[in-house]
This record gives C-alpha cells, structure tokens and sequence, in this order.
C-alpha cells in the first residue's frame, strides 16, 4: 500500500520524472503478456501504481493532501496483496469500427481470462471490483482483474513453477506460457 511518504513532491518528480520513467518503462516490460494479437494483460505493483500516482500528481499539478490521498486511495487496490496478482486487461483493436465490433462479440471476456501455476487448476479473476465495465450489448476495452491464489500455488511459483495465461471465450481463444523474466516478477509480487 503506497501512503505519501511514497511519494515525491512535485518539485522532486520534475527533476526525476526522465529516470524514474525509464526505470518503469523497463520494468513494466517484464509485467506484460500478450495473449493473441489483441489481448494484453499488464500486472501491476507498487512500482506501476506510484507511476500511475506520480503522473496524475504531475499532470494535474497536485499538492494538496486530500486530493493526493484521494489518487492513492484509487491506485493502492491495484496493487498485489502477497497471495494474489492483479492486472489491467486490455483488448486492443486499432480500427475503431472492428474494435465496436469485437467489443460486443466479447461479452464476458474478462471472466474467461486464466492464470495457471504449474499443474494446478486455472484460476478465473475477481474482474472489476470498482465498478461494472460491460453493458448488455457489449464489454469494456479496459478491465482490472484480480487472480487469487492458494498457499500451495505461491509456495510452488516461489520455487519455481512454470505460469501460464489464456482466455477461453468462444470468440477469443489464446494462451501463453509466461517467459522467465515474466515469471520471475510476478514471483516477488508473492509472499
């Protein structure tokens, strides 16, 4: 959970902002899969969500402390608690006439998305605790997810265990087994 003291000031984030991008911009890399062409999942950390935090502050020029606790208080659910990992799911078409297409050819995609730690049952998200993001005729582009997991699935991630990701909805089917760089990040969001 990220409080103030997490923060830069404004002043001290101007200075930073170049490097501290560049820093989240490489670790992100190692946050991100890729399930078809059109499906992304990108897990966050406390790393991603000060990002998230710093930049809001930035662009709306933000000092006053109510309104800094009002940007943590929207970014800290998004951060991984030890047994679980939490991810922006994004469908992603560039033309904005298939995109509305597919959107509404994808109902209920969210929950057909899968974590999978080695030979373990897949495990579906606790999709969208913040608010509904689909409509009866269609779902959203964006949509935040939560994969919770058993003791026995982080003791085998911590040591080792091969992860795998998928989403099994009839008009999307992919999955991919997670690279180690992946893996491994996503490991030390466990405890």
């Amino acid at each position: 959970m990220l409080t103030h003291e997490d923060l830069y000031s404004l002043e001290q984030y101007a200075r930073l902002r170049p490097e501290f991008r560049a820093k989240v911009i490489a670790h992100k890399k190692n946050r991100l899969v890729h399930l078809g062409a059109n499906a992304t999942l990108h897990f966050e950390d406390a790393l991603t969500m000060q990002y998230q935090v710093q930049e809001m502050l930035h662009l709306e020029r933000i000092f006053e402390p109510e309104l800094i606790q009002e940007e943590l208080d929207v970014y800290n659910p998004l951060i991984p608690e030890g047994s679980n990992w939490k991810a922006t799911f994004m469908i992603e078409y560039p033309d904005e006439n298939e995109r509305r297409q597919k959107l509404a050819q994808l109902h209920g995609i969210e929950k057909a998305v899968w974590m999978q730690v080695a030979d373990f049952a897949r495990v579906h998200p606790i999709a969208n605790e913040d608010l509904d993001r689909e409509t009866e005729d269609k779902t959203a582009a964006v949509h935040f997810l939560r994969f919770e997991l058993t003791p026995a699935m982080v003791a085998a991630v911590k040591q080792g265990a091969a992860i795998r990701a998928g989403i099994d909805h009839p008009g999307y089917r992919a999955e991919a087994t997670l690279p180690q760089a992946v893996r491994d990040s996503l490991a030390g969001d466990l405890r």
